[in-house]
């Protein structure tokens, strides 16, 4: 159970502003537990996109002064489905916040950051 707990940890926190790799946690999860294999994507999955989320929050409520023009061209072009490629290292908070700065609808966003994520995880288990 606490090796499920810091997996939910590491994958929230990889969806921050903080340097984590929550692939490299997910895979060793897998490699003691491989009989958990449903159960440890849908919590990385899940923990993850609630970090995705808070970013989107982050961007909704406190919008940035400086910010990165690429993240907000793409959200602006793109709508709620650029959040499918969230789970990307440096882009991906960038688009988070982006979304959450438009105001492209929670939901759509929920969704679509979700399935990528999941994808992203789902790659990881079949390596495992």
């Amino acid at each position: 159970m606490a090796e499920l707990l810091g997996l939910a940890a590491a994958s929230f926190l990889a969806a921050t502003l903080v340097p984590l790799p929550s692939e490299g946690a997910l895979y060793a999860y897998l490699h003691l537990h491989p009989e958990r294999t449903a159960l440890a994507v849908a919590v990385a999955t899940a923990a993850n996109t609630a970090g995705g989320m808070t970013s989107y929050l982050v961007g909704r409520i406190f919008p940035p002064k400086d910010f990165n023009p690429r993240a907000m061209a793409w959200v602006r072009r793109h709508g709620a489905p650029a959040t499918f490629l969230a789970f990307l290292p440096i882009i991906g908070d960038a688009l988070c916040v982006a979304a959450g700065w438009l105001r492209i609808h929670w939901l759509a966003t929920l969704a679509f950051m979700a399935a990528g994520r999941l994808a992203r995880y789902l790659a990881v288990a079949l390596l495992a």
